[in-house]
Order: structure tokens, then C-alpha cells, then sequence
């Protein structure tokens, strides 16, 4: 490789590796997973090459990886998603090739891309299959070497599935995103609480009383509505499934269509791994002072083209990451370029959360090594031992007990002849 990291300032490396340890002192469960992966060695001559946001949490998860056997080599999932302060650690005080500077642009972004990609990795790691996709196209040649990969968000498992539809995959990817352990915490509980942080840190706007639209009610769009909720906003909530927007309805949200809901809102998050779910004729029926922000994987979701071009003026940053569009005589405000708000404008998820979500990531790169070859070219699901696995450790980390079956119970679970 033409060189051995790419990072912003090594001198911040102190200060990154106080973030990285305070962050592990939240990750039981992947602490561990370190310790058992120090003494047996799962990945031990496997290169392993992820893309992921380059925060605290994710440095405690390759740490462990490193810890495993395995040569890491890291890049950023999000240009405004990395700590330039962690990046600097992982390379200074781990050993740990990191490609990654906040701000990057496009050309650097995939330049990084490509740099973990030169290392002739066995096992990939994505947070929005970029890495995959690079893999099938311009660095096909590469993927030969892959045994299997992890998909860690939603918007990257719906791309995989598109490919597995259409018989491209060329080798097995595991649904991390899918587990339970993950959505069901992280997206949830994660992205619920670190998208009100990114919206608050950027606007410092009071959420009691306010008319706050969540676009899409997936497992981020519950957790998001759930806290604006138990912050005092209005919510109202958009949506295309009928199944989920019954669900709102149920959980006490208001639900409209985006051609209603867009003169209503005040704020106005997007939440579907889809594009332009915000478009022009949403922006013109918006009330002055709207806040429009993304805490979807891509940037695609709010139309920032077609608001551009509807817009006569453009004020660059009024607040840090806040950008103020002038529509007629209306003011709209973006945050963070439309990019994740929860890592652009806060820190992204809690630790104590990522401790689930990367403990299942970190048990799925020996399965991959050990069933990798066995397991179709598609999209698979985590294994249920190691969902069970997470749980119990992550339980008895918090010092909580459960029931287990009794012999009798389950004889009585495993038979057909008892009925009433």
C-alpha cells in the first residue's frame, strides 16, 4: 500500500485515546469478547478491512478484531461521521491503519476507500455497502480473496438484497443490521436518543410543543418518535407502509401524508434509506424557520439539489453544520449537508448501546472465517447463538437474572399430545 494511514492530525492521538477508553468503560459485553479473542485467536491470518463510522465505539470493536488475530485496516462510512481525535489514536497508540479525516471529500472518500481495499482483505466490514460495492465493480479483481462480508446498516442490507435479487453477490454477506440484537437497541434506543442530541447541539431549540415530523417509521423512525415524544413534541409521522403507519397510529402519533404534514412541521426528520423523500413541493408548502435534517445512512433523502435551485439565496453556515435556505420569503434551515445529524452534529450512539450491536459484529467475523465457504452468496442472517450469546452477557453486565425452563416445560414445548 502507498501508505500506512491517512488521518487528519496524529497529535491528537492522546485526546482520542482518552475518548476510545472512556467509551470502553460503557462496552462490557465487547470487552469480553477482547479477552476471549486475546487467548484463542479466531481470526488469526485473516485481514479484515472495514468501512464504518470512525467513532470511540468503533475503535473498541477493532481493537477487539486486532485482538483476535486479524490485520485491520479502517476507513470512514460517512465523511462528517469521523472523530479526527480517534482516527489519530487507533493509528499512534493501536497500530491500527486508519484512513479517515472529517470533511473529506468524494475523491478522498474513495481514494480511502480503495486504500483498505489494497490490502487484500479476506473478511470486509460495511456501513452501507461500499465497500461491496466497490468490490463489484471497479475492484473485482480483489474480491476473489473475500470469504464473506457484514453489513452493519439498514440502507446497506436493502442494497445487498437488490443485488442478491439480481444474482451479483460473489460471496456471502451476514445481515449484522437484522440481528435483533442490533435494531431492535441500536437503531431504536441509539438513534432515537443521538438524533435529538445532533438536533439540539446544532439548533438549541426547545422540543416541548413543537410540530416534529418523523419521515418513516422503521426502527429509527420509532426511536425518534419516541423521544420527541418524551421531550414534549407533537409528532407526527409519514409513511408508505400501511402496516407501520397502523403502528404509529396505535402509538399515538399523527399520521398524514408529506403534502399535508409539510406546511405542519416545525422539524422535519428523515429516516427510510430512500431518496428525496423531501422534494421541492414539500419545501414551498413549509413554514419559515423549518429545520430539515437526515439520520438516514446517505445523504439522498432531502433533496439539497432541487432546494437549491429553489432557493435565492443560500447562507452558508449561520450556525455551525446549519445552513440557511431563502425560499420566497420563507427561511429553511438544513443541517450537517443532509448527512447523518446524530454523528455530524453530536457523537453519534451511546457506548453502552454499540456494546450490542459491535459484540454481534465481532462474533460474526470468526463465523465468517469458519463458515464463510458453506454459506450462500446472499444475504444471511446472524446466527441465533450468537444473538443469545450478546444478550446473556450483555444481562449479566447489568446484573440481571432470568428464568430458565424447567425439564417439564420443556418436554411440554417440544410435544404435540397435550392439549387442554
Amino acid at each position: 500500500m502507498a501508505r500506512k494511514y491517512d488521518v487528519a492530525d496524529l497529535s491528537l492521538a492522546n485526546e482520542g485515546r482518552d475518548r476510545i477508553l472512556w467509551a470502553d468503560r460503557d462496552m462490557p459485553v465487547l470487552a469480553k469478547i477482547r479477552e476471549e479473542f486475546e487467548k484463542k485467536k479466531p481470526l488469526k491470518g485473516m485481514t479484515l478491512s472495514a468501512c464504518l463510522h470512525v467513532t470511540s465505539e468503533t475503535a473498541n470493536l477493532v481493537r477487539t478484531l486486532k485482538a483476535g488475530g486479524a490485520d485491520v485496516f479502517l476507513c470512514a462510512s460517512n465523511p462528517l461521521s469521523t472523530q479526527d481525535d480517534t482516527a489519530a489514536a487507533l493509528v499512534k497508540h493501536f497500530g491500527i491503519p486508519v484512513y479517515a479525516c472529517r470533511g473529506e471529500d468524494k475523491k478522498t472518500f474513495y481514494s480511502h476507500l480503495n486504500a483498505v481495499l489494497d490490502a487484500k482483505p479476506n473478511i470486509t466490514m460495511d456501513d452501507g455497502a461500499d465497500l461491496v460495492n466497490l468490490l463489484h465493480s471497479e475492484r473485482s479483481e480483489a474480491a476473489v480473496r473475500v470469504i464473506a462480508s457484514m453489513e452493519e446498516t439498514t440502507t446497506g442490507v436493502i442494497r445487498l438484497r437488490a443485488m442478491e435479487a439480481a444474482g451479483k453477490l460473489k460471496f456471502p454477506v451476514i445481515a449484522v443490521n437484522d440481528a435483533d440484537t442490533k435494531h431492535l437497541f441500536d437503531n431504536r434506543y441509539g438513534t432515537g436518543q443521538s438524533t435529538l442530541d445532533g438536533i439540539l447541539r446544532s439548533t438549541n431549540k426547545l422540543f416541548a410543543g413543537m410540530k416534529f415530523v418523523v419521515v418513516g417509521y422503521g426502527w429509527c423512525g420509532r426511536g425518534v418518535a419516541m423521544r420527541a415524544k418524551g421531550a414534549g413534541a407533537r409528532v407526527i409521522v409519514t409513511e408508505i407502509n400501511a402496516v407501520r403507519a397502523l403502528e404509529a397510529t396505535m402509538d399515538g402519533f399523527d399520521v398524514m401524508p408529506m403534502s399535508q404534514a409539510a406546511s405542519e412541521g416545525d422539524v422535519f426528520v428523515t429516516l427510510t434509506g430512500n431518496k428525496h423523500v423531501l422534494r421541492p413541493e414539500h419545501f414551498k408548502k413549509m413554514k419559515d424557520s423549518a429545520v430539515l435534517c437526515n439520520s438516514g445512512h446517505f445523504d439522498v433523502e432531502i433533496d439539497l439539489p432541487g432546494l437549491k435551485k429553489l432557493s435565492s439565496k443560500l447562507n452558508k453556515e449561520v450556525r455551525p453544520l446549519v445552513d440557511e435556505y431563502i425560499v420566497g420569503k420563507k427561511r429553511i434551515y438544513v443541517l450537517a449537508d443532509g448527512r447523518l445529524v446524530n454523528l455530524a452534529c453530536a457523537t453519534g450512539h451511546p457506548a453502552s448501546v454499540m456494546d450490542m450491536s459491535f459484540a454481534t459484529q465481532g462474533l460474526c467475523a470468526p463465523y465468517c472465517v469458519q463458515m464463510g465457504k458453506s454459506l450462500p452468496k446472499a444475504v444471511n442472517p446472524v446466527p441465533l447463538w450468537i444473538e443469545q450469546k450478546v444478550s446473556t452477557l450483555k444481562l449479566a453486565s447489568m446484573g440481571i437474572k432470568i428464568d430458565t425452563l424447567t425439564d417439564e416445560q420443556s418436554q411440554y414445548l417440544a410435544s404435540y399430545n397435550e392439549g387442554t
